[in-house]
């Protein structure tokens, strides 16, 4: 799951300020490994209490076991795409830990390709997964949450700027960020917060990946950071800092925005 090198970099960064996260539960989708995870160590490590899900059983229990087992979090095996996993994540977090006060909601990455070359398939399964899925469990975990509730999108920094290479990220995330918008206008009047997080550069496994695939991981990692301001790419327990904050009642303030989380690679204001 984690190296120790990133253990270690994850304690330098460890935060002292009381988030007001204790005994708070959250869900999240996508989270037994990536960004997911890293935002439940973030939730954990401050108190709360989370339900993790992906579509790994075997990925899931792992992922529990690390964040503290039972006492700590519980894992859904279950695919975002099915209109009833929403409502199961809900009921379990009730269930298990008796409230819910928000959710972080990530679908991984689509298949890459240009919008020129891929199938109509292509983009009715990215519909079904990457944007109805997310859209369906956004409403459905603000429509069951409190007031002081939130939820976060995770999105990409092709909200902003197109992407080369991922077309159907290039076509979806933007949408997601104005539904996101729409909600949290919708949903204000209740006290429910929702954001939109745009991850950069940052090592997780979607991005090994990708630079794998052009043949030189190490030189398309070096070229990746170059055009980063801050040098280098970024931690997944950086963005699992971030979006830890985001949900946590210190962010109470913050509704209806589209928060990048890339060292500074965007280079719009």
């Amino acid at each position: 799951m984690t190296n120790g090198a990133e253990l270690a970099s994850e304690r330098r960064y460890r935060r002292t300020m009381d988030l007001g996260l204790r005994d708070r539960v959250f869900v999240l989708t996508g989270a037994s490994r990536g960004l997911g995870f890293a935002t439940a160590r973030a939730l954990a490590a401050d108190g709360a209490k989370v339900v993790i899900s992906s579509r790994d059983q075997g990925r899931v229990d792992e992922a529990v076991a690390e964040l503290g087992g039972p006492a700590v979090a519980a894992g859904v095996a279950a695919d975002l795409s099915d209109p009833g996993t929403p409502g199961l994540l809900v009921e379990t977090a009730r269930r298990r830990f008796g409230r819910l006060d928000g959710a972080l909601i990530s679908v991984g990455g689509p298949v890459p390709g240009t919008a020129a070359d891929l199938t109509d398939d292509h983009w009715r399964e990215a519909f079904e997964t990457v944007f109805l899925g997310t859209v369906r469990a956004a409403r459905t975990v603000a429509a069951a949450l409190s007031e002081g509730g939130a939820i976060a999108l995770v999105l990409s920094s092709s909200v902003r700027a197109p992407i080369a290479g991922l077309g159907l990220s290039n076509g979806f995330r933007p949408g997601l960020a104005g539904v996101a918008k729409d909600l949290a206008d919708q949903y204000a009047v209740h006290g429910v917060r929702i954001v939109s997080l745009m991850p950069g550069r940052l090592t997780t496994d979607r991005n090994r990946e990708m630079f794998a695939a052009t043949g030189d991981p190490e030189k398309a990692a070096a070229q990746a950071a170059a055009g980063i301001p801050l040098g280098r790419l970024g931690e997944p327990h950086e963005f699992g800092n971030v979006a830890a904050f985001v949900l946590s009642p210190a962010a109470s303030y913050l509704t209806g925005i589209t928060i990048p989380v890339d060292g500074g690679a965007l280079r719009t204001i």
